[in-house]
């Protein structure tokens, strides 16, 4: 069964994998090895064997053999009738270290021989000539000299076992040190409630994985805190969203009510066409709230295929010329200002704007269309009173209104400006307030040019 943390199997399997690397090739160099000193042991006697039976050809062989090759001590010389004839010191007395004589078509063999008092040796048997009455020469030294190869063998074995569990306990300890800032990680989000999500988990330093881990953690916990502000900030925008527009239709609702109530109880006393008068005023009241109402929740829900080419110019030319009956308006235009627009909310931007500059101004309203590099830029200017620099941003909010423009008789729904600025936020563009050169009111609006080229 494997174990259930990673740091567990990256140890099972760092050791199984050592296992598997380091016990085979410890066997083979063990065989190796072996072999390797065991064949060392056959040239070493087939040397001494091969010099003797020289010796013995040449008729130089002293009446006392003396080995001439280190580590092999036993040399006879045997004759036809299996007697010793001569031998080194070692095997003096000693019986024949082996009783195979080679034929004379292999006159070579190596063999091994167990003997009493000498336990089992390696032997070189050689036949000295070819001739039935050839002596043999046999060299031989002790098998038990493989023996300290094969002790070395099992010390390999240990330290291989030894490098196994080494390697173990190294893969232990660092897998666990490597994965401890991932466990901090964990036990920190663990600990983030949803109430409270401006904590943050550790960044190690460094760029490997999981220092980009972390950072991509405190990157998402950054996004997830931004917006739930961000959506506390918008639901705390549509409560009070919410707050004015009823506070807003209450008021003209409030005074229907009561203007009816009265007239309910004094009908006698009631003027009808100026109750009538006065009611039809509230409801047309009452439908240009819900009208901008309607109109602001629509902006930003409208599509790209419901936007056409308009001539900025043109519009405004337009929308100027139904609004010559109350104050004078100059108009100046470049020809071809183009801008890709949903013509009916911008068309709804002119007419705020034209009607809040007429309702402020004194004698005339100046109005410019032109072209600022990749924007189209339209000036609306009055020579009224103006807006003071502290209240420029709060008057596009909604159900806003200065002192100067409180009144029944001229204040609107409290909602065009800010018709006006969220159109131009939705079409990419913006709508800041100013002061005119003659002290009143500038309001420029900025939309993107549809041909910036030409």
């Amino acid at each position: 069964m494997l174990p259930r943390s990673i740091r567990g199997r990256l140890t099972a399997l760092v050791t199984l994998l050592a296992l598997l690397l380091l016990v085979p090739t410890g066997i083979a160099e063990a065989v190796i090895g072996r072999q390797a000193v065991a064949n060392g042991i056959w040239l070493e006697v087939r040397r001494q064997a091969g010099m003797t039976a020289a010796s013995v050809r040449a008729g130089r062989q002293a009446a006392v053999l003396q080995p001439r090759v280190d580590g092999v001590h036993l040399v006879q010389v045997v004759d036809a009738g299996h007697r010793v004839v001569n031998a080194s010191p070692k095997a003096a007395g000693l019986p024949p270290l082996s009783s195979v004589r080679p034929p004379a078509g292999n006159p070579e063999r190596d063999v091994e021989s167990c003997l009493p008092h000498l336990g089992c040796l390696r032997v070189a048997a050689l036949r000295v000539a070819p001739g039935a009455d050839s002596p043999v020469v046999y060299a031989g030294r002790p098998a038990a000299s493989v023996r300290p190869f094969e002790a070395f063998g099992q010390f390999f074995g240990l330290q291989e076992g030894v490098l196994t569990i080494l390697a173990a306990w190294a893969t232990w300890k660092v897998t666990g040190r490597t994965l401890r800032p991932v466990e901090e990680i964990r036990a920190d989000l663990a600990a983030i409630g949803g109430d409270d999500i401006s904590s943050r988990v550790p960044e190690p330093s460094g760029q490997d994985e999981i220092a980009r881990l972390a950072r991509t953690v405190n990157g998402t916990l950054s996004r997830i805190e931004e917006a739930k502000h961000g959506t506390e900030r918008v639901l705390m925008r549509q409560r009070q969203f919410v707050a004015d527009a009823s506070h807003e239709l209450r008021t003209p609702l409030a005074g229907l009510r009561a203007e009816l109530e009265e007239a309910q109880m004094h009908p006698r006393e009631t003027d009808l066409p100026e109750l009538l008068s006065n009611a039809l005023f509230d409801v047309d009241r009452l439908e240009a709230i819900i009208a901008d109402l309607l109109l602001l929740a629509r902006v930003d829900s409208i599509g790209e295929s419901e936007r056409t080419r308009v001539d900025l110019s043109e519009l405004v030319a337009g929308a100027a010329m139904r609004r010559l009956g109350r104050l004078p308006v100059r108009v100046t235009t470049e020809p071809g200002v183009h801008v890709t627009v949903v013509r009916s909310q911008v068309a709804r931007v002119v007419a705020n704007l034209l009607d809040n500059a007429q309702r402020h101004a004194r004698r005339s309203v100046e109005v410019h269309v032109k072209r600022d590099r990749a924007t189209a830029v339209l000036l609306v200017m009055d020579d009224g009173p103006g807006i003071p620099a502290a209240h420029r941003d709060r008057i596009f909010e909604r159900f806003t209104r200065l002192d100067t423009a409180r009144s029944r008789d001229h204040g609107g729904t409290g909602l065009g400006l800010a018709i006006a600025r969220d159109v131009a936020m939705a079409h990419d563009g913006t709508l800041t307030a100013c002061e005119s050169p003659s002290g009143g009111a500038c309001f420029i609006l900025r939309l993107p040019l549809d041909d910036p080229a030409n």
